[in-house]
């Protein structure tokens, strides 16, 4: 199941590949490439990282209930998660810095799981802003499409998919935090249905400590501190495409910038090889393409932002990896037990 997972995210990639390199020129992209001023991307990793401090933060925040952890502690386990989302397939990563919290804090893996499973859906509500907050800008690119085989996927389509996914998956989770009985009940129900009775004690331990979890959810004012701290990073994240895009020879707006931020990131959620490739290239490339902007300096900007986003981050995750003295190997995926 590992490997037929890791193919089909190899395979995916590799169509979103062909559907943002084909028909670009190489000689015209190479110009571009060579011309750019790369020193605009230093204030866009310094802006990124105080970005990534604030996703610290705020998972710090989510995990409070369980147990108050200091910011400074957790950020070199963010950053090893991050890392190990861009280098390990199907985002073990997130696995990853719920395993290392484990060790490091004693914090419970399924609770430490449903805060980064709660990020990861306020993230997603964030993009899908993104891209409704700039109506003007989305009715400019209406053209935006990505074309397979006569197939095309719109950004109004992606838009309403994820709409459904996100917005469904957070009604979900808020009804679970702040009706916990009623959810212990149906989900004791599924499991003594669904489930071997050999299992039910172990499963059931894991949706409790998961329940735990959400409990940062219960109140009104930390959902909304959350959603605030997500809407910040991105907005951040927005800043380092601002910064990148001084480097290449061609000015849309930040309004621009938030949406096809929303758009490549609501795309990298398909699954992919790791470090996103090729399904954050192709729809980034076709949204400046909408906006006039030629395929040559397009693909340049997209390529260059992508390395600028995901290099950093790694390099930072490896060093604290090493640091820690840590490997993913069996012992360590014994922990997630």
């Amino acid at each position: 199941m590992k490997q037929w997972r890791f193919w089909g995210g190899v395979l995916v990639s590799a169509l979103f590949i062909w559907l943002a390199l084909r028909g670009l020129k190489l000689d015209e992209f190479w110009q571009v490439v060579k011309t750019a001023n790369y020193w605009w991307i230093l204030p866009g990793v310094a802006v990124y990282f105080i970005g990534v401090w604030i996703r610290t933060w705020r998972w710090h925040y989510l995990i409070k209930p369980i147990k108050d952890i200091p910011t400074q502690t957790m950020f070199p386990i963010t950053t090893i998660g991050y890392m190990g989302n861009n280098i390990y397939p199907a985002r073990a990563g997130e696995v990853l810095r719920a395993v290392i919290l484990k060790r490091k804090q004693q914090v419970p893996v399924s609770a430490s799981l449903a805060t980064i499973i709660v990020e990861r859906i306020f993230d997603g509500v964030v993009m899908l802003a993104f891209i409704f907050v700039n109506l003007a800008e989305l009715s400019r690119v209406t053209a935006v499409s990505i074309d397979v085989w006569h197939w095309e996927l719109t950004i109004q389509d992606l838009a309403l998919w994820g709409s459904v996914a996100f917005f469904g998956a957070l009604i979900i989770f808020l009804l679970a935090a702040m009706f916990p009985k009623i959810t212990v009940k149906i989900g004791l129900r599924m499991i003594y249905k669904l489930l071997p009775g050999r299992s039910h004690t172990s499963v059931i331990g894991i949706m409790n400590k998961f329940l735990d979890g959400l409990a940062s959810l219960r109140s009104p004012i930390n959902v909304l501190m959350v959603f605030f701290t997500s809407v910040l990073i991105w907005l951040l994240e927005t800043a380092k495409y601002w910064f990148v895009m001084h480097a290449f020879s061609f000015t849309v707006s930040f309004f621009a910038l938030m949406l096809m931020n929303g758009v490549v990131n609501l795309a990298t959620t398909l699954p992919a090889a790791p470090g996103y490739v090729g399904t954050f290239d192709a729809p980034g490339i076709a949204v400046l393409e909408a906006y006039g902007i030629s395929k040559a300096v397009a693909t340049g900007y997209t390529l260059v932002l992508h390395v600028a986003l995901w290099l950093p981050i790694t390099v930072l995750g490896a060093y604290y990896m090493t640091r820690e003295g840590i490997k993913w190997n069996d012992s360590l995926r014994e922990e997630t037990k």
